[in-house]
């Protein structure tokens, strides 16, 4: 029988445990080949209960076995793990994760406090693994800890989808039109009189996080610090009756004109350090083309990959920019949980823990 004293995995604590990110964290880290929830810490309301009873457990099935016995410990509190996925809300990640990382913590959070910090790395793995060198820099990396940050839900499928094209042909321009699903309101989310057959074309400060968070990420290191990418990005948003996936539609003026086939191909052969290091949560192939004239369908597609593959498709040309494509992301896993989980492997597969 295994037990925490004799499972060789790495320990992780889990901040945030409660909410709908945090669950969806504490789902991906069940049966993990490499990772071990061990702590799960919640709000004052959750502290001195078990998980199941401190959690309205809002995903399929029940609160998972590993889970389900683990005390519900304090946000500020110490920790026995140095791994710690953050789901909080940005009020509190803002005091608690450097508190964290200050007892030598390394942090994979999930919101947007420190996403645009100099020293910060914004992390899609398979775009910008380089940029853990960032980590060396910050005020904790002495004590052994740090911050690492996922991107916005829409921008890691933006991101990953414009990667190639950056590399392969430059990028200019970019203009894009999301269709965002419920689930990434959080729990309980939008009320049901403003979802039920409406479109809500307005989400606080979302526009702004889509226009800037992808020049980071697709930025150069250079002397210790990145160079972002320069090309303006126009956004609208929408929230729409969907309860997971986000839809973009996305129009791309490229460096360099391509023709349609060189695009697809660049696109179809994405691949970064995840697929090379064969991660547990990595897909092998991290962006799918379909051909279909209807898809990509959140209802259909947005669990590919275990839900961390971003899907493209109607891909073609665009009159007034060069190409034009719809992808969709699974926002919850890809775009949330599973971006932290992909990010906790390669610190540890990368020595790092």
């Amino acid at each position: 029988m295994t037990t925490a004293a004799n499972d060789a995995r790495i320990p992780v604590a889990v901040l945030g445990a409660t909410g709908a990110v945090g669950q969806r964290m504490v789902s991906l880290l069940t049966g993990h080949p490499t990772l071990r929830l061990a702590e799960v810490a919640a709000s004052e309301r959750s502290l001195g209960k078990t998980y199941v009873d401190a959690t309205r457990w809002i995903l399929p099935g029940d609160v998972p076995g590993e889970a389900r016995d683990l005390v519900v410990g304090p946000v500020d509190g110490p920790l026995s793990s140095r791994l710690v996925l953050s789901a909080l809300d940005a009020a509190v990640a803002d005091d608690v994760e450097p508190l964290q990382a200050a007892r030598g913590k390394l942090v994979v959070s999930n919101t947007k406090s420190f996403r645009m910090h100099a020293d910060v790395p914004l992390l899609v793995p398979e775009v910008n693994a380089g940029h853990l060198a960032l980590l060396d820099r910050q005020e904790w990396a002495a004590a052994g800890g740090g911050i690492v940050t996922n991107p916005n839900c829409v921008v890691v499928g933006l991101a990953m989808a414009l990667a190639p094209l950056h590399r392969a042909f430059g990028v200019e321009a970019v203009c894009v039109t999301t269709l965002q699903a419920l689930s990434g309101a959080g729990y309980p989310g939008v009320p049901s009189l403003d979802a039920q057959g409406n479109v809500v074309p307005f989400i606080a400060g979302e526009e702004e996080k889509i226009a800037e968070e992808p020049g980071k990420i697709l930025g150069r290191l250079e002397g210790g610090r990145v160079v972002p990418a320069e090309f303006p990005i126009s956004v609208s948003v929408n929230r729409v009756p969907v309860r997971d996936g986000h839809t973009e539609s996305v129009f791309v003026k490229l460096g360099r004109r391509a023709p349609l086939e060189e695009v697809r191909a660049a696109l179809e052969g994405f691949a970064g350090e995840p697929q090379r290091l064969d991660l547990p949560s990595a897909p092998a192939r991290p962006i799918v083309v379909r051909d279909e004239r209807d898809r990509p369908q959140p209802a259909r597609d947005v669990d590919a990959g275990r839900g961390m593959v971003v899907t493209v498709g109607r891909l073609r040309p665009d009159p007034v920019y060069d190409v034009r494509f719809t992808l969709l992301v699974h926002n919850t896993v890809r775009g949330a949980a599973g971006a932290a989980l992909l990010n906790a492997e390669l610190l540890a597969a990368t020595g790092r823990i």
